[in-house]
């Protein structure tokens, strides 16, 4: 979005740099990158990503702050994912957002760009924070990216980064005793986060369902078959991939295990999707978020009133072919954009129990604008504000990390035979600051 940088990147990139990029991410990694990476960095102006990551944090605070809310929420939990334990507030945080084309800014003013923030989701769960930083570098080093570009956030830098990221997983605890939870981790896509990440940490990454229980206390073996105490757990386990698989743990995961979570498995559920309703509601207050209402309240109560009310165009005929091109139906809790469906129809909406309906949202649809000039033809951005938020500590916006896309939707998984799309980073011009 800012025109030197992009149109000389533009000028200057040559095909054998994004093939050196590739091999240096996979070096950096010691494992094949799973996801398209985009060939192209973007570069944004700094006031926006402290408006992004500003407006994510404030929704934060709010929502950890609201104790109707936090009940709410917890009863959306499923039964046998509610644990005991829970901190008091979330250690990581990812807040994603859009660009969409209006004609004023939030607080009415001419806005010269005609571009405006939006929530896309909020998510209290860890990100790729270890590859997103080689990432980082790599497109700086390869593409030989002046100094006067930055990626951090929160006042971090290199050293400062990496230090916020070690107190928040580590605690107060010796890295022998510390790992990394995944199910199956060796053959998930995020598996050069994991590996990047213990190695810098000194951390183990295990398999969730190798974890062996005695007593109140949790263990798990090393290469040389020691049995070796957890006393934290850095948790990347999708508590929705453990229920749609019908994974069974060997040890109950409500239990109270004499144990500590880096990333509570609670917050996984109480700041979620759930949480976009409750904050529309909020008048005035965050305007970076498109109303919403879950679908029980759509179908069964005045949840079509107040998204017409919030000015969302809904057909004025409801029959059972009555498409809500407007409209985007999201599971609370799915990850990765798995099961979002365009355009609903009535009998969509009806045919799903009502029983269920509960753990859905029904969210105004945003029109990403294309704003990176590729060769290929302007591309999407999806921007990522990755939080951490240390125990006792104070929550800080760290990195950016981007996802590119001329598709529907801006996932790495939903832009396949394209290029210049798929996982990316943002750079500022540090003078701004």
């Amino acid at each position: 979005m800012i025109s030197e940088f992009r149109s000389r990147f533009n000028q200057l990139f040559r095909p054998s740099q994004y093939e050196a990029l590739l091999a240096t991410l996979h070096e950096k990694c010691e494992s094949p990158i799973g996801f398209r990476v985009a060939e192209t960095p973007i570069f944004l102006p700094f006031t926006l990503l402290v408006e992004l990551a500003s407006s994510g944090a404030e929704m934060a605070r709010a929502l950890v702050g609201d104790a109707a809310y936090l009940a709410a929420a917890r009863q959306a939990i499923p039964a046998g994912y509610c644990l005991p334990g829970q901190t008091p507030h979330p250690n990581f945080l990812t807040a994603d957002f859009a660009l969409i084309r209006a004609e004023t800014a939030q607080n009415g003013s001419e806005n010269p760009s005609g571009l405006v923030p939006r929530l896309v989701e909020i998510q209290a769960f860890p990100s790729v924070y270890g590859y997103q930083q080689v990432l980082n570098a790599a497109y700086k080093k390869t593409f030989a990216l002046p100094d006067s570009l930055g990626t951090y956030l929160g006042g971090l830098d290199e050293g400062s980064y990496l230090g916020l990221l070690r107190t928040t997983i580590l605690g107060n605890h010796s890295p022998e005793n510390v790992v990394l939870t995944e199910f199956d981790p060796l053959n998930q896509k995020t598996l050069p986060d994991f590996l990047v990440t213990a190695r810098r940490l000194g951390i183990k990454v295990v398999d969730i369902r190798s974890l062996k229980a005695e007593q109140n206390r949790l263990f798990y073996l090393d290469e040389s078959g020691r049995s070796i105490p957890i006393h934290r757990i850095y948790n990347r386990t999708i508590a929705d991939e453990l229920i749609a698989r019908d994974i069974v743990l060997p040890f109950a995961l409500d239990h109270p295990w004499e144990v500590e979570w880096a990333g509570h498995p609670n917050w996984y559920f109480l700041i979620s999707k759930f949480s976009i309703p409750w904050l529309a509601q909020m008048p005035g207050r965050f305007p970076a978020v498109p109303p919403g209402v879950f679908l029980e309240d759509f179908l069964e109560g005045d949840g079509r009133q107040r998204l017409i009310a919030a000015g969302v165009s809904l057909p004025s005929q409801i029959r059972p072919d009555t498409v809500y091109d407007q409209l985007l139906l999201k599971p609370l809790f799915s990850f990765a954009g798995k099961g979002i469906q365009f355009d609903p129809t009535q009998a969509q909406l009806d045919a799903i129990p009502q029983s269920k309906r509960g753990e859905f949202l029904l969210q105004q649809r945003m029109h990403f604008e294309p704003t990176i000039i590729t060769p290929h033809g302007l591309t999407q951005a999806e921007i990522r504000i990755l939080y951490l938020w240390p125990d006792g500590g104070e929550l800080t916006p760290a990195l950016s990390l981007v996802r590119l896309g001329r598709g529907k939707m801006m996932g790495v998984d939903h832009n396949k035979n394209q290029q210049w799309v798929g996982a990316s980073s943002a750079f500022y011009p540090i003078g701004q600051i």
